[in-house]
């Protein structure tokens, strides 16, 4: 049999659930998901990856199905590991338990990591991939994209009104956008690994650059490293970003590199992000910052947050991305618009030409 059977499918589905609730918590390691069907083709245990150094999908699944795995089916979002880092490798436990099929959705494009698939054939083990393929990327994309790529995966996030405008003629800004825009916005903070921003909204804003709930201000478990661009480390030694709440790194031009007008150089900076384990950013401000990353080509993924409003004039959300003439315009796939209370989120991807 090397179709996979609509029960694995199902199973499929259920994985890439499960792996979403490892988002945020896994970096710099991949999310992950794992049903584990019995030889009856039942559910037997289920798992995924929760935090990095923690165990994997495939051993939380297995040790939940005990017995029930030998002659059984795993069913895993990513090929499973072929090596041993702060885990063993999840090739090895899934011939130990006797599974005997193994569904996988994604191959692992790591040199580290990759080659599950082929131990697993050379023990006995029947191996399927490329199965809800689609549905696995997209829940891991960011991983998949950054180890790809060796640089983060960028979201830029914005808040403007409905005639683009991210703040008044006097500068006034708060708030543009809903208090349930502002919750999701936290929310979306806690699925990456870093938040990057201008030192220009460091001074102007003077915000911490945490995640947390705004019900009662209590910080997530985790936080994201606070990323400030900053050329010529103009960052007050008292701004709330250096408050301890969560880790922060001042980018200077003298520490990342500078480009050809001195600035810190984006693409230098997105690969020693990478090196320092980041996978995942959120892109936040301000508008000449986001126009220098889209210039780049460094932004994979856009969240714009839109406010039923008019300013008729200040600042616009975006500034300096490269386009002089509408041939030149940055052209969007929109990938799904959503209320969020009285605002409209919009998130669309950059389209690129191959």
């Amino acid at each position: 049999m090397t179709e996979a059977t609509p029960a694995e499918h199902a199973a499929m589905a259920r994985a890439i659930e499960l792996a979403a609730r490892g988002l945020g918590t896994t970096s710099p390691n991949p999310v992950v998901g794992c049903v584990i069907l019995d030889s009856s083709g039942e559910v037997a245990g289920e798992g995924f990856h929760a935090y990095a150094g923690g165990p994997h999908a495939e051993i939380v699944a297995l040790a939940q199905a005990g017995e029930k795995a030998k002659g059984g089916t795993a069913v895993v979002t990513l090929e499973p590991c072929n090596h041993t880092g702060r885990t063993g490798p999840c090739s090895q436990a899934l011939i130990r338990a006797g599974i005997g099929r193994v569904v996988i959705a994604v191959l692992d494009p790591t040199d580290a990591a990759k080659g599950g698939a082929e131990t697993l054939r050379e023990s006995g083990v029947q191996v399927v991939s490329g199965v809800r393929e689609a549905e696995a990327t997209r829940g891991n994309v960011m991983w998949l994209s950054s180890v790809r790529r060796k640089r983060p995966y960028v979201i830029w996030k914005f808040a403007s009104t409905v005639d683009g405008r991210s703040a008044a003629e006097d500068g006034t800004s708060m708030w543009i956008t809903s208090e349930a825009s502002r919750m999701d916005v936290h929310a979306l903070r806690g699925t990456v690994d870093a938040i990057i921003v201008g030192v220009g909204t460091v001074i102007a804003d003077d915000s911490r650059l945490t995640a947390r709930n705004l019900r009662d201000g209590s910080l997530a478990i985790r936080q994201p490293l606070r990323v400030v661009v900053d050329s010529v480390g103009r960052t007050p030694e008292n701004a709330k970003v250096r408050d301890g709440a969560a880790a922060t790194w001042i980018a200077t031009a003298a520490e990342v590199g500078a480009d050809a007008e001195g600035r810190v150089d984006l693409v230098a900076l997105m690969s020693r992000m990478y090196e320092r384990g980041v996978r995942s950013a959120l892109l936040e401000g301000g508008p000449t910052l986001a126009g220098a990353f889209l210039a780049a080509g460094l932004v994979d993924k856009i969240v714009g947050y839109v406010a039923p409003k008019l300013l008729g004039g200040g600042p616009a959300a975006l500034m300096g991305a490269g386009v002089k003439t509408i041939t030149e315009a940055i052209e969007l796939d929109v990938t799904d618009v959503d209320r969020v209370g009285p605002d409209l989120r919009i998130t669309a991807v950059p389209k690129r030409e191959n």
